[in-house]
């Protein structure tokens, strides 16, 4: 193995979707000293992903966590973009963060594979969809990688960097760079369904929709005892409702179909609450009132 050492992403980053996650995204990376350009099809939802950077960045100003001098440039460093084209011409990074839907991902990295350069890293926020499924749609798929990011990502300091079948190891070294150049801490895995976060994450959470389904206890002491006796920041049921009870569904049901396991099918509670419009925070209710 050479041990010429492997030079880092210096930037322009592209982010691809301006919803929760990639505006947390474009915050982090623009904060950090990277020209960060973020691309959405909805004028409206830019303006909103901007107002929400701004506001967080606001709020480490606040608390003393930046200096509004840092805030200010990393306003400077971040664009907007409704044409896909601007965004991504001369990067060297995209990181795509559209819905969890295979399809819609491939065929967005598949339109930016035909237009950036060759040596352009095309890397997915995905939480739990196969880096070599979404490779397999893209020209150059050893260049595709998985930088998956945590909620809200100005705060969390984990990204899992995901290495696909074809990810070549200099592309790997390098997303797992860009993830310490923001100040992330990285841990480097194998294209696994749900890879290292999510699988267990989602095994607690849905044992945790049992418990409550069969009223061995309430959600809030379900969730007390996750908190205080293994001191998780947050319980499973609250952590699912921050989440979104439909994003945990989708997730559950594709690791139930790629691995086969009873532990990743879904309750019935939890499908009964999606069915009924229960999504948590992001509709006012779920395991809990918001």
């Amino acid at each position: 193995m050479s041990c010429e050492p492997v030079p880092g992403i210096q930037g322009p980053v592209a982010v691809l979707g301006a919803g929760t996650m990639g505006r947390g995204i474009a915050h982090v990376a623009a904060l950090a000293g990277f020209e960060t350009r973020l691309f959405d099809v909805a004028a409206q939802i830019l303006d909103e992903a901007l107002e929400t950077v701004r506001a967080n960045l606001d709020k480490g100003v606040e608390l003393g966590k930046i200096e509004p001098t840092q805030r200010d440039e990393a306003l400077d460093r971040l664009s907007s973009t409704t044409v896909l084209a601007e965004a991504v011409d001369g990067v060297d990074l995209v990181i795509e963060a559209v819905p969890e839907r295979l399809e819609l991902k491939q065929s967005l990295l598949r339109d930016v594979a035909d237009i950036v350069e060759a040596g352009t890293i095309i890397a997915s926020n995905t939480s739990s969809l196969s880096i070599t499924a979404l490779a397999a749609a893209v020209e150059g798929a050893e260049r595709v990688v998985g930088l998956h990011f945590f909620n809200p990502v100005h705060i969390m300091a984990l990204i899992e960097v995901v290495r696909g079948e074809r990810t070549t190891e200099r592309v790997a070294e390098q997303a797992r760079q860009f993830a310490e150049a923001l100040g992330k801490t990285p841990i480097v895995v194998r294209d696994s369904p749900g890879f290292a976060s999510s699988r267990l994450g989602i095994a607690l959470g849905l044992e945790a929709i049992r418990m409550v389904e069969e009223s061995v206890a309430s959600p809030e002491d379900i969730d007390q005892a996750m908190v205080l006796g293994y001191r998780h920041p947050m319980g499973p049921l609250r952590l699912t409702d921050v989440v979104g009870l439909d994003v945990r569904l989708e997730i559950a049901q594709y690791l139930y179909r790629e691995l086969g396991s009873e532990r990743f099918r879904p309750p019935e509670l939890l499908e009964r609450m999606v069915e009924e419009g229960k999504l948590g925070k992001k509709t006012g209710g779920g395991f809990y009132d918001w």
